[in-house]
């Protein structure tokens, strides 16, 4: 929760949005070289371009024989090209590795464009400024038209117009304290998810997994999921694994419906992207905290960068041109308010 440093009193306007850390871990391993992200790989047979060949020197009389096998334009012939129902045709709608079937038929997630104009609109959906191509935006807002979506949605701690839900239809859920009491986050006033057990994380999954089927029906094209670090506010209640191996359901859930899944800041877990599955970054003052190069470190090019004051936003825009970055305010107003700041480079 980045801003909350800066600004706690923007908990009153109930947006549960970037979280804090200023620890920094090196990667290694880029993630983000390639437009797209292949979850699963299928397989062809070599067997029937065998098997055409040897029919191939059969009796010539037989490609003009109409109940002939080895009929190219017999509709039962296995290797016939045009065949619909032949599991190497090209074509095929239905082929897991047809190159121009649906990208989540191939198991793939496509990632933010690389150095793309990039806007922040956690605080209310506005028409994008001119050159804008990465949107983020609430769960409960529909997304941009014609751009790359982010679908933000709070998976480890609770917003706080959802207490209620939380709390009278999976207490359970709920992280306590030693007297039963919902543990806080005390600068966004926000209760703790708990998932500190298998079965809690299995619960919570459960219910986040439908949100994220709902950001991926509303028609975006990724999420992010924010308060991977609640575990260092639960007063020792919770630990790093339990955040790990509930975020790696929350990416199998993602993948599940096409979607890429963004690691929202938490520099000390960028040595676990690959536990996590994570496929890019949003990272919250990172040059503030010189941490751009850690995240840059694991995730190549597919880093989205937030600043929100004026000298760190042209630091960061002179070290990683390569990169979408963008100037907002802390509100993260929309336009028409006094508060209201963007840019972009």
């Amino acid at each position: 929760m980045r801003r909350v440093q800066l600004l706690s009193t923007l908990a009153m306007f109930g947006c549960g949005c970037g979280d804090s850390d200023s620890s920094s871990t090196s990667g290694s391993a880029s993630l983000g070289s390639s437009a797209t992200v292949t979850q699963g790989e299928g397989t062809a047979d070599s067997d029937a371009s065998s098997s055409a060949s040897a029919d191939a020197t059969a009796d010539d009389t037989s490609a003009t024989d109409a109940t002939g096998a080895t009929d190219p334009t017999d509709p039962t012939d296995p290797t016939d090209p045009t065949d619909p129902t032949d599991p190497t045709d090209p074509t095929d709608p239905t082929d897991p590795t047809d190159p121009s079937g649906d990208p989540t038929s191939a198991g793939e997630v496509e990632l933010p464009p690389p150095d793309a104009g990039l806007d922040y609109q956690l605080g209310g959906a506005y028409a994008p400024p001119d050159g804008v191509a990465i949107v983020s935006r609430d769960r409960t807002e529909a997304p941009a038209a014609g751009l790359y979506n982010l679908c933000y949605v709070n998976g480890f701690q609770a917003q706080p117009d959802a207490v209620d839900f939380w709390l009278d239809e999976h207490p359970e859920l709920v992280l306590r304290d030693g007297n039963g009491d919902p543990v806080i986050d005390p600068d966004w006033d926000e209760m703790l998810l708990d998932t500190s057990t298998p079965e809690k994380r299995a619960g919570l999954a459960a219910i986040v997994g439908e949100w994220i089927a709902g950001c991926a029906q509303a028609g975006y094209q990724a999420v992010e999921i924010d308060n991977l670090d609640t575990y260092s506010r639960s007063d020792g209640l919770l630990s790093q694994d339990n955040a790990v191996e509930y975020m790696a359901m929350l990416t199998a859930a993602a993948h599940d419906v096409g979607l890429a899944i963004a690691q929202k800041n938490s520099t000390e877990i960028l040595d676990r992207a690959a536990e996590m599955g994570t496929d890019f970054a949003v990272a919250e003052e990172c040059s503030v905290y010189s941490e751009c190069g850690d995240y840059v470190g694991v995730y190549g090019d597919a880093v989205l960068m937030i600043e929100y004051g004026q000298s760190d936003f042209d630091q960061g825009c002179a070290d990683y041109p390569g990169h979408s970055i963008v100037l907002r305010d802390l509100y993260l107003s929309t336009p028409g308010s006094g508060d209201y700041v963007y840019d972009a480079c």
